[in-house]
């Protein structure tokens, strides 16, 4: 009998331990704050465009070490020309009937994994409504300490102009970058599909990856709330602010038909434009 007691007591303690474990691995995110990001339709504006000064006078800015989100972000909103990102110049296919949207972003971590929450409602009138098996696709990227200019310029140091479906472009040439790599996760609207856990070095891989991504999404209303979960480790570490960026591909868009942030920080016990909270 005692025997039996006691051996229920160590089951017992270990269940309780098992919740306290469970409960770390699922943010309470009614207790983590809020930032929203604006994401936006970038047209035709590649790495080279950016960095060209005839093109885009922010160039010389960069050069100084200023970054995209101290100059275009303005209480909130984004301060670009979204006359000129949609006009012929630079979106000869025409642009998508949103501009621009608000992604409110959520970030938290404990020793083991980092976890990423994001809100939007996802805007109708694409370009190329071409995906068949996904309404929306989501991505985020984390660039590890080798990318040039990861954290002054985000996702930009991916999109190049020889890549696929810019204009007169490579139809095989994925997005790449010339050093470093960013780390890549996705999640996939349709039904059973699986999360992306890649990265983007000198080609885009959509697997592959170390991070052990998992990914969750539903949809109430019109509202989209998507969660990403992957392992502190890698382009990660509690300490560090790590640059990344979000995509949005909406209204079954495909190819550069999404709309994008800027490059951002999300610092894990360390100060960043997102500070995830420590579970």
């Amino acid at each position: 009998m005692k025997k039996t007691s006691v051996s229920l007591a160590f089951f017992g303690a270990f269940l309780a331990c098992g919740s306290q474990i469970a409960q770390a691995a699922a943010p309470d995110w009614s207790k983590v704050p809020k930032r929203d990001i604006q994401v936006f339709h970038a047209a035709v504006t590649p790495i080279e465009w950016v960095m060209k000064k005839s093109d885009h006078s922010g160039r010389t800015g960069i050069n100084k070490g200023e970054t995209c989100v101290g100059c275009h972000e303005e209480k909130g909103g984004l301060n670009f020309d979204m006359k000129r990102l949609a006009g012929k110049d630079l979106e000869p296919k025409g642009a998508p009937k949103t501009m621009s949207f608000p992604v409110s972003v959520q970030s938290a971590y404990d020793n083991e994994n980092a976890y990423i929450r994001l809100t939007f409602k996802a805007p109708s009138g694409a370009v190329e409504p071409v995906d068949k098996e996904n309404d929306v696709k989501v991505a985020v990227m984390f660039a590890n300490d080798k990318v040039t200019q990861g954290a002054q310029i985000g996702c930009w140091a991916t999109c190049h102009g020889d890549a696929r479906t810019m204009p007169g472009a490579d139809d095989k040439k994925t997005k790449y970058t010339k050093d470093g790599a960013y780390e890549l996760m996705q999640w996939r609207s349709a039904k059973g599909a699986k999360a992306a856990d890649g990265s983007v070095t000198d080609k885009r891989n959509m697997e592959g990856g170390t991070a052990g991504v998992k990914a969750e999404g539903s949809k109430a209303g019109d509202t989209y709330t998507v969660t990403f979960t992957r392992k502190l480790s890698g382009a990660l570490a509690e300490g560090k602010a790590t640059p990344f960026g979000i995509a949005v591909h909406a209204d079954r868009a495909s190819g550069r038909f999404h709309h994008v942030s800027m490059g951002y920080t999300m610092g894990f016990g360390a100060n960043g434009d997102i500070k995830s909270a420590k579970q």
